[in-house]
């Protein structure tokens, strides 16, 4: 049984087919990569697994339990965090009641809530933070508040939107790192949107490449990165020539 099963996943809005009967599992402990051009049904993906859109066909399996349709609130509760490509500043709230927010989830109190969201702060090195506001931050830090927010639900699976789309070369060297470490340390299986190749291809183990809303290739980085169709439809040959 795999951890996460997608069956002919299909999403349309109003004539405009966003995902075409895709299919793909994802086993427990895995860091799969998502990509294709922009367009391709990545994110509307996400938001079917997660519950923000309900799929027009197929399903969505999670630990052998159908969660198709569920709400963003309930698959959370079952383990699934997600980011966001772009990350809301409240302006109103601090980089730690961000992270409290998540915390809630579980949390029946302030005290326990605000407790929980500072040692996520204390793994993320991002305690000396906690007191300013998110729109004092800049967009590396922001980010970093967004993925703490995500681990304060305490997710077994952590799906990532984009979490390096801006960031300079060391910031996103910094990004890989903390993934990294999240999915050694806490165990937490990891599918991520990407465009930053230079996030998605040494990260995952698996990479599975969306086009025109439909799964056009799958399998090991190396793979991917000299896949014909692969390269037509996004990388390029100049990516290609590269590795």
């Amino acid at each position: 049984m795999a951890f996460l099963e997608v069956r002919n996943l299909t999403k349309d809005f109003g004539g405009i087919v966003a995902n075409r009967d895709v299919s793909f599992s994802i086993e427990e402990g895995e860091i799969v990569g998502l990509i294709g051009p922009n367009g391709a049904g990545k994110t509307t993906l996400f938001n079917c697994i997660v519950g923000y859109y309900r799929p027009d066909g197929g399903q969505v399996i999670f630990r052998g339990r159908d969660i198709t349709g569920w709400k963003p609130f309930q698959t959370a509760r079952i383990g699934i965090g997600r980011t966001f490509q772009l990350m809301k500043a409240a302006g109103e709230l601090t980089a730690l009641e961000h992270v409290m927010v998540g915390a809630f989830l579980h949390q029946d109190d302030r005290e326990g809530a605000r407790r929980e969201a500072m040692e996520i702060l204390s793994f993320m090195g991002l305690e000396r933070v906690a007191d300013l506001y998110l729109t004092e931050l800049p967009l590396a830090i922001q980010k970093q508040v967004g993925l703490a927010r995500a681990l304060a639900i305490r997710p077994v699976l952590l799906m990532l939107d984009e979490v390096a789309s801006g960031l300079n070369p060391t910031e996103t060297e910094e990004m890989v790192a903390l993934l990294k470490r999240i999915h050694r340390e806490k165990g937490i299986t990891l599918f991520l949107i990407e465009h930053v190749m230079e996030v998605v291809m040494p990260i995952s183990e698996r990479v599975i490449v969306l086009d025109g809303g439909v799964k056009i290739a799958e399998g090991p980085p190396e793979e991917i990165a000299h896949d014909e169709r692969v390269i037509r439809a996004y990388l390029g040959e100049k990516y290609a020539r590269g590795l």
